[in-house]
């Protein structure tokens, strides 16, 4: 699993027009499964989003997680995460998880979040998304799970 997260002061998603989800301060993570990917995976990606020290401190030094500072969290899926890019000039996306599956996960990691975090939104699995965000730094990180 591949998670593309950034430190937004806020973001939303659009789907057709409608706002579908939405946060103000938080982690924006877009969410890439693979074939491999199981619970155990989606444990550790939550794990991570949850706990991962990007925000600042007092210091201004990256010491504060997502539930320290109480920040929203918006899951985004995104199937291209996982391509294959490393050669010709079209990416394969043979290395994703077919869509029933990646479905499945990412719908198990959700109601993981919403378990475990108050203040978590998404945007829509499979459909044509508009994502729009104010990334704070910038910072963004690749986490491979």
């Amino acid at each position: 699993m591949k998670l593309l997260i950034q430190r937004v002061s806020g973001a939303r998603v659009e789907v057709a027009g409608e706002v579908v989800g939405s946060i103000d301060q938080g982690l924006l993570a877009l969410v890439g499964i693979e074939p491999q990917d199981d619970q155990a995976s989606l444990s550790r990606a939550l794990h991570k989003l949850l706990n991962y020290r990007v925000f600042s401190d007092e210091a201004g030094k990256m010491n504060r997680s997502l539930t320290d500072v109480q920040g929203g969290l918006l899951l985004v899926s995104q199937f291209t995460l996982a391509a294959d890019t490393k050669s010709g000039m079209r990416p394969s996306f043979s290395s994703a998880a077919p869509p029933a599956q990646g479905a499945a996960l990412f719908d198990a990691l959700v109601e993981m979040a919403r378990a475990q975090h108050p203040q978590v939104a998404t945007g829509r699995f499979g459909a044509n998304m508009q994502v729009h965000l104010v990334n704070d730094g910038p910072v963004t990180f690749l986490l491979e799970v």
